[in-house]
C-alpha cells in the first residue's frame, strides 16, 4: 500500500520506517526557521521553507485555540496574525511527537526569543493541550 503524499506529506514515526526512501521531499526531524505565510487559525500556521518547494502546515504543540466559528477563534487568529504574520519563526521540533493525527507536523514557535506557544496562553488566546 503506497503513502499519499500528496495529502499527507509528513510521515509519522512509524511510517518513517516503510516510506522514508520513497519521500517525494525531505522529512523535517529537526528544528528550522521559516517564514510564516499564513495563520489559519489560532494554533496553525503555513511555513514557506527553504528546503522545499511548497508551503506546509504547523500545528503548536501542546496548546489547543478556539475555532474559528468557536468564541474567541477569531479573536485568537487575529492576535496569532499581529504577532508572526510575514515574520520568519524558529519551529521547534519534538522528535518523539512530530506529527499529529491529521498529518501537521507539530511544533513549538519561536519569534524574537519568546515562546509563541506560550504567549499564547499567557494572552488567553488557548489553552493547555497535551
Amino acid at each position: 500500500m503506497a503513502h499519499d503524499f500528496k495529502r499527507f506529506p509528513e510521515l509519522t514515526n512509524r511510517q518513517m520506517n516503510l516510506y522514508y526512501f520513497e519521500s517525494p521531499h525531505k522529512q523535517i526531524t529537526q528544528d528550522f526557521v521559516a517564514k510564516v505565510v499564513k495563520v489559519t487559525d489560532g494554533d496553525t500556521i503555513r511555513v514557506k521553507w527553504e528546503d522545499r518547494d511548497f508551503d506546509f502546515p504547523i500545528r503548536f504543540i501542546d496548546i489547543a485555540a478556539p475555532e474559528l466559528d468557536e468564541i474567541g477563534g477569531a479573536k485568537s487568529q487575529s492576535w496569532l496574525e499581529s504577532e508572526i504574520l510575514g515574520e520568519e519563526v524558529t519551529v521547534v521540533m519534538d522528535r518523539k511527537n512530530r506529527v499529529e493525527k491529521w498529518g501537521r507536523l507539530l511544533g513549538r514557535i519561536l519569534f524574537r526569543g519568546i515562546d509563541i506557544n506560550q504567549a499564547s496562553m499567557n494572552g488567553g488566546f488557548s489553552i493547555r493541550f497535551e
